[in-house]
């Protein structure tokens, strides 16, 4: 079960910091994984916006870099998206999504690339960047 929070209504350029409490998987458990932060504006497909692989490796999507941290906490089986200088364009649903791997590494500029490759979701969390 992945669980969201931390989405809501921000200013332009304000921030935000998602969190999702993954339970249920033992994450160490596997060769390696990549966990990560999906977004869909209304009436657009999902995006992949930020990709953390087992080994703190991070990827991000252009229109996020500089802007975007993510971020683990193993002990606490726990996903962070940190956003400043959120933009209009930012708003949307924004989904955690993990991939496992029983062997090999996790590519996570692939996962970034191909969203189909994760194996659970989470319901999501709305953000909303309006003045």
């Amino acid at each position: 079960q992945f669980v969201e929070s931390g989405g809501g209504l921000v200013q332009p350029g304000g921030s935000l910091r998602l969190s999702c409490v993954i339970s249920g998987y033992f994450l160490h458990g596997y060769s390696s994984y990549c966990l990560g932060w999906v977004r869909q504006a209304p009436g657009s497909e999902r995006e992949g916006v930020a990709i953390i692989a087992h080994d703190d490796t991070t990827t991000y999507a252009n229109a996020v870099k500089g802007r975007f941290s993510i971020s683990q906490d193993s002990a606490l089986n726990t996903l962070y998206l940190q956003m400043s200088n959120l933009k209009p364009e930012d708003n949307g649903t924004y989904y955690c999504a993990a991939r496992f791997m029983e062997e090999g590494p996790c590519d996570s500029d692939d996962v970034l690339e191909n969203i189909a490759l994760f194996h659970a979701w989470g319901q999501g969390t709305q953000v909303t960047v309006a003045s």
